[in-house]
């Protein structure tokens, strides 16, 4: 890549290295020249696509935002990363915070917010303190602030809040801002760019989509174009955990083949093992198997195939990891992150953790598998946010292509892949009365 967009550097960009990048030139420009609208316009056609997991036009987003009447409106940065398998919000924040602040400002000038949040969980403890400093050195250089003089006159607020990982669901974000638990709101009719942060109007925007503005703006949309593919341009952090060589942060293009990050950037399965299977979205949405490596990594074609790039938390799992395992895993994370406002949502999750538990544990009767399907029918869509879909998706994603794990589970009464045996389950209590 002849200039990265986003990881430019694996050290962290103080003021003085990010001014010397020409960071800040593309806020400068657009407050000194451009209206709003054409800022908007240039994001538009650059194609940039939120990165937080939807994949939904930014620029069509601002333009929504900016239409809202009304005298007062906020920007809010959603940084709450708490996908398993997720690190790349936390990476650019940690490196290159000025970057994140250059472009949520541009995006509060398109959009005429008064104030921005940039909303952290409480334990990334690392994140606030590098947003808090850049924060307060881009202040006391007058390139944002309320101070006379100041470049363009807005408050950056980094805002430590809920660890939980509903949290990180736009109107739980808004709600636990506003001081209450982090409990998703009811859409409609509580969108936030129509009734956001402090009942107004409210963009919400993920950190890699924020920073990914200011070189759009000062190199151009054409420029942008020119990475990644037609319907998903520009480049991508692609978070790779699991069983590869080389576990880390890869920016890519889109539209780069899954097959080139698992095995050329991450240096392919550890040990020399098989491959089993791929989440190329985070658990949230539905695993793939080897005969889907030469997939473009894009929004379209991973939809196309029933998966999604989501937040790009490209998880791998080798021939011998146990697929029960892993959907019990991701079911307790779900379990665990319901807020509990949704019945469905609540009890549904649990139901299906203590199921998997079931088989997991070689306490699995046959049965589970045909209760785990009907409950995952009967709670989809019934929540006020997709956590509960969330949870549907990767469990039938690994029921649809291992469910004869969960068979020999239960044939077995222990898991086929462990090293150890287990322990018979339930076994009678040894008798004090010993027999000759």
């Amino acid at each position: 890549m002849d200039h990265p967009i986003l990881l430019q550097t694996e050290t962290h960009l103080d003021l003085a290295a990010y001014r010397a990048r020409g960071g800040y030139d593309a806020l400068a420009m657009v407050v000194r020249e451009w209206s709003p609208a054409q800022v908007i316009e240039e994001i538009k056609r650059s194609g940039l696509r939120g990165r937080g997991g939807a994949g939904f036009s930014a620029g069509k987003k601002w333009e929504m935002a900016a239409a809202k009447k009304g005298p007062v409106k906020y920007l809010c940065c959603n940084a709450a990363e708490g996908e398993p398998g997720t690190e790349k919000d936390r990476l650019l924040i940690r490196t290159n915070p000025h970057q994140l602040i250059e472009g949520a400002a541009i995006a509060a000038h398109a959009v005429g917010a008064a104030k921005i949040y940039i909303f952290l969980k409480a334990r990334f403890v690392d994140e606030f303190h590098a947003l808090t400093q850049a924060v307060a050195d881009a202040k006391a250089a007058g390139l944002i602030g309320q101070q006379p003089g100041a470049l363009f006159p807005i408050d950056v607020e980094p805002f430590r809040g809920s660890d939980a990982y509903i949290a990180g669901e736009e109107t739980a974000m808004i709600e636990s801002i506003e001081g209450r638990p982090p409990r998703p709101r009811q859409k409609p009719p509580f969108y936030p760019i129509q009734h956001g942060l402090f009942g107004k109007p409210t963009l919400v925007n993920n950190t890699e989509t924020l920073c990914n503005v200011p070189m759009i703006i000062s190199k151009g949309a054409q420029w942008y174009q020119r990475r990644g593919t037609a319907a998903s341009p520009g480049t991508m952090l692609f978070t790779l955990s699991g069983d590869v060589v080389r576990p880390g942060v890869y920016e890519l293009e889109l539209g780069t083949p899954l097959r080139t990050l698992v095995y050329e950037q991450g240096g392919g399965i550890r040990n020399g093992r098989g491959l089993k299977a791929i989440f190329p979205g985070g658990p949230s949405h539905a695993l793939v198997t080897e005969s889907a490596l030469d997939v473009p990594l894009d929004f379209d074609s991973l939809r196309a195939i029933g998966s999604s790039l989501g937040t790009a938390g490209v998880m791998v799992y080798n021939d011998q990891a146990c697929m029960v395992a892993a959907a019990l895993r991701f079911a307790a994370f779900y379990a665990d992150g319901s807020c509990g406002q949704c019945p469905p949502c609540q009890m549904g999750t649990a139901n299906i953790r203590d199921l998997l538990r079931q088989v997991e544990e070689g306490r699995g009767t046959g049965k589970e598998v045909a209760r785990i399907k009907q409950i995952c029918n009967l709670i989809r869509g019934r929540g006020y946010c997709d956590l509960i879909n969330s949870a549907v998706r990767s469990v039938e994603s690994i029921l649809q292509h291992f469910q004869p794990e969960f068979e020999e589970h239960v044939r077995r009464q222990q898991c086929p892949f462990a090293t150890v045996p287990r322990a018979p389950v339930a076994a009678p209590a040894p008798s004090d009365a010993r027999r000759n």
